[in-house]
């Protein structure tokens, strides 16, 4: 740990400032988003159907104004996005602690939804930046904040709702207030090396169909939406995993809470080693297949348990719900720690350093969507599963995924498409 805050403080203050900014902002959204369906069901009284509106209204808001996010990143300056996105984060959160009528509920929750989109690619984009050729290194420090954040957010959550779930909306919108102030005090103004040019007068429609014209960078996208819906699965398939086997109760609820424990603390300990040891031995688009190839081993755990009778109870059962899935946490983070680092510098290596935040937006908008229909689809194999006596389904579709989008990944490195694009050099202004 002394060495990982070595590391952060050998950075300029901006990228330490945005570092803790993301553990601040996912502590903020981890307190409350875990335990908002429950609220709107039980205390406000919805139905199933207008709590799965709500939350996916957040969702939907988030994902489709990516791209709008980005663009605006680009053209306004980084500062200006981030600090937009943390004001409507403290209305949404504050207004989903104090309304119940649903027109005001689906109100604040496309303003926390569009929040993500406003601040998430203008962050990466500052980093990028302002970490300069340690790209790599800063990601994986920024994924230790943001998996610390994560981790410690709904433990915090948890004991603020057992109090009140207002208490908790209002905390959290507490907490994005201080982190404007912060923010707005103590964050430098930066811009995009296109706005420093003037490249920004370009057209948005132009821009977003010279972005849609890099082949490489789209081809990169859609490999990489696999590496997204694999990594959801610790909030999905593997919870619901364990508690098939090991019940409701508190058995199943510690288990699952043993899978995000060993998420998030593997990743806190071990994630800038892993970035160190793969940058000395591979390429970018190397460790980008190791990682995605990783991740989808990572579900042979539970593959292989689906040929283990199950146990009517006691010790037997309990070790056949937890070892597996918990296994199975552990080599998705080891995959997420070899992959994301690398990940979020081929995006600025693909983009050739040009409206970056943009780039950010629409690969976040398209593996947004992939994560959409990865979990429907996920959802469907697990519901077949069951139906059909077949448990082996689920995680042979997820290995296949895994596989496919190694390969995928692979193929791209191999044919140079993830190689950084020549860009055309500039003309110099005629003196005046």
């Amino acid at each position: 740990m002394r060495s990982t805050l070595a590391q952060v403080r050998s950075y300029e203050r901006s990228v330490q400032l945005l570092m803790v900014n993301q553990f601040t902002i996912n502590l903020g959204f981890y307190m409350l988003m875990p335990y908002l369906a429950a609220y709107l069901a039980g205390p406000v009284g919805l139905a199933g159907w207008l709590v799965g509106l709500i939350l996916g209204v957040r969702n939907f808001s988030q994902q489709g104004m990516f791209l709008l996010g980005g663009t605006l990143a680009d053209r306004l300056g980084y500062k200006p996005m981030i600090i937009a996105g943390l004001v409507l984060r403290i209305v949404g959160f504050a207004t989903l602690g104090l309304v119940e009528s649903v027109p005001a509920l689906l109100a604040a929750s496309a303003a926390t939804g569009l929040a993500g989109a406003l601040f998430n690619p203008a962050v990466r984009a500052y980093v990028a930046a302002d970490a300069g050729e340690r790209r790599v290194e800063a990601f994986a420090l920024f994924n230790v904040f943001y998996q610390a954040g994560i981790l410690l957010g709904p433990l915090v959550g948890m004991l603020l709702t057992g109090v009140s779930f207002r208490v908790t909306c209002l905390t959290a919108a507490g907490i994005f207030a201080l982190l404007s102030i912060v923010q707005i005090r103590s964050l430098p103004a930066r811009r995009g090396d296109d706005a420093k040019r003037g490249q920004d007068q370009e057209g948005v429609l132009s821009q977003w169909r010279g972005i849609v014209s890099n082949r490489p960078f789209l081809l990169f996208s859609v490999a990489m939406i696999g590496f997204y819906v694999m990594q959801f699965q610790v909030y999905l398939a593997l919870p619901l995993e364990v508690r098939r086997l090991g019940g409701d109760g508190t058995f199943g609820t510690g288990a699952v809470a043993v899978l995000f424990a060993v998420s998030g603390l593997s990743t806190i300990l071990f994630q800038t080693k892993v970035t160190a040891w793969c940058k000395a031995r591979m390429e970018p688009g190397r460790a980008l297949t190791w990682g995605l190839l990783t991740m989808g081993l990572g579900f042979v755990p539970l593959l292989v348990a689906t040929a283990v009778p199950v146990p009517d109870g006691g010790v037997g059962l309990w070790l056949l719900a937890a070892v597996p899935p918990a296994l199975s946490a552990l080599l998705l983070a080891i995959g997420t720690m070899i992959a994301y680092p690398f990940e979020m510098d081929t995006i600025v290596r693909l983009s050739g350093n040009r409206l970056v935040a943009t780039h950010y937006g629409l690969y976040n908008t398209i593996c947004g969507i992939g994560i959409t229909l990865g979990n429907l689809l996920t959802g469907a194999a697990l519901d077949a599963a069951r139906a059909a006596g077949m448990s082996a389904l689920p995680w042979v579709a997820l290995v296949a995924l895994g596989l496919a989008c190694a390969a995928a990944l692979y193929g791209l490195h191999r044919t140079g498409r993830l190689a950084q694009p020549v860009r055309e050099a500039q003309p110099e202004p005629a003196n005046a």
